[in-house]
């Protein structure tokens, strides 16, 4: 009777692993299919012509295409460290970029080698003065803090597009510039790669743990089928 007993216990417990482990198979599955139509509605979304960020709706911009006019604010730039291109480390230039209405946005004009390391920048990479057209890809910050540091930090290690102090009111956005009218005489900074959309590790997530339950019960099979019947029987 105690074999039979531990028999019944393994057969439990390997019962609830794999019903735990399936659960969760399927939990990542939901998950992949949540990202992939995120995927399907980001990458056409940009698909579609550029669109006017001066005018456009805020809630539809992230992934976007998007052009916009302005003047470019260097006193308030910021350097975005810990980036490469290439394989050669270097920095990103974050640069406000004022527009008509008095609001302005982000813009990440791209690389600059790693000796460029305190705003504003100067020399080949400045900003340039006077009226710009931005053309680029929206996309949503890493953050946006509800508490605004200040003073500003100079460098920062990702766009939180709350922690500045700014003299004006930052669209919920940034752009990655791709192009720019007139263009960068010089050739830098050099503009930044758009993100990929990709599925995340969930189809691996899931496989793994379906994995896990078929482990379960195959060890269950085997430990109840070794097990050694009582004496008598």
């Amino acid at each position: 009777m105690r074999i039979r007993a531990r028999q019944v216990a393994l057969v439990v417990i390997a019962v609830v692993v794999a019903v735990v482990c399936v659960r969760l198979g399927f939990w990542q599955l939901d998950r992949l299919h949540g990202r992939r139509d995120v995927n399907a509605m980001l990458a056409a979304r940009g698909a579609l012509p550029p669109v006017d960020l001066a005018t456009a709706d805020i809630g539809a911009l992230a992934y976007a295409h998007v052009t916009v006019a302005g003047t470019y604010d260097p006193s308030h730039e910021i350097v975005l460290s810990g980036r490469s291109y290439q394989g050669m480390a270097g920095n990103h230039i974050l640069t406000p970029l004022v527009l008509r209405d008095g609001r302005a946005v982000l813009v990440d004009r791209g690389w600059v080698p790693l000796d460029v390391a305190s705003p504003p920048v100067g020399g080949a990479p400045a900003a340039p003065t006077g009226q710009v057209t931005v053309s680029g890809l929206a996309l949503p910050p890493d953050s946006i803090s509800a508490s605004p540091v200040s003073p500003a930090p100079s460098v920062v290690t990702r766009i939180d597009l709350g922690i500045a102090t700014l003299p004006y009111r930052l669209v919920p956005v940034y752009v990655l510039l791709q192009t720019q009218d007139p263009a960068q005489a010089s050739g830098s900074p050099i503009p930044g790669v758009p993100p990929t959309l990709d599925e995340g590790p969930h189809l691996s997530y899931a496989i793994q743990w379906f994995a896990f339950a078929t482990i379960a019960i195959v060890g269950c099979v085997v430990l109840v089928r070794r097990d050694p019947k009582p004496v008598g029987e």
